[in-house]
């Protein structure tokens, strides 16, 4: 009889503790409210905030200016006509976003005729633009202005004590190098290389030479070779000027 009416009591006790061990289930229907208030509250506060405007709902191009919108056909899309229409739109947007500003034109090249002269010496130019008789009045009055100058008597030679290498040259015939006048001495190539190193010029050594006794004596010692020229002294530019 006891027994029988412990049974509810332990059937009890068993269904308290299982309950207790249990996870408890959250209550999804507060969770979902709590959740709509917090969304509800972050709009009214977003709202509250000034959003800058815009400056153009449209997109830029690489260069600043807004790429134009695209047509908007009336052919269905998936179809041939609808999808020409989205390839001619895209094709006009890309042109517009990649158009560069405009440059300015380079000056053509000059313009040669065609007979490879320039105009000036293109006869048939010429001809257009002068005559015949223009230019045989120009002539005329250029030889009209024409002076002819006659020559006058050549100025005469100082009579001075200083040689004439001139008139030297002109009075002898042979070349340069011919021996004609003897020379007796000791290294006399030497000595003239050396004595000759004191005049700035083969004339003024000629000079010198003539002065001294030359051409029969060479007392200057410029005259090794004996050919009565002094220093590599050379009467020939003389003697060609005179021939002409």
């Amino acid at each position: 009889m006891h027994s029988v009416a412990r049974i509810p009591l332990y059937l009890g006790l068993s269904l308290g503790l299982i309950s207790a061990c249990a996870p408890q289930v959250p209550d999804s229907g507060a969770t979902y409210n709590a959740r709509e208030a917090e969304l509800a509250s972050g709009v009214a506060s977003a709202e509250r905030l000034a959003l800058p405007q815009a400056v153009t709902s449209q997109p830029l191009s690489p260069l600043g200016s807004p790429v134009p919108p695209a047509p908007v056909s009336g052919a269905p899309v998936g179809t041939p006509e609808g999808i020409a229409a989205e390839t001619a739109a895209v094709l006009a947007s890309s042109s517009a976003v990649g158009t560069a500003p405009a440059i300015a034109p380079v000056a053509p090249a000059p313009v040669i005729a065609s007979s490879g002269l320039s105009v000036e010496n293109d006869f048939s130019a010429v001809s257009e633009n002068r005559s015949i008789q223009g230019d045989a009045a120009l002539i005329a009055e250029n030889s009209a202005q024409y002076q002819v100058i006659q020559p006058t008597a050549l100025p005469s030679r100082s009579s001075g004590s200083q040689p004439n290498i001139v008139a030297y040259a002109l009075g002898s015939s042979h070349p340069k190098g011919t021996r004609i006048y003897s020379r007796s001495g000791i290294n006399l190539q030497g000595r003239a290389e050396r004595n000759c190193a004191n005049f700035p010029s083969s004339d003024i050594a000629q000079i010198e030479f003539l002065s001294k006794g030359g051409p029969d004596r060479d007392r200057a010692g410029l005259d090794p070779d004996g050919d009565g020229y002094a220093c590599g002294w050379d009467p020939a530019p003389f003697r060609k000027a005179q021939n002409g």
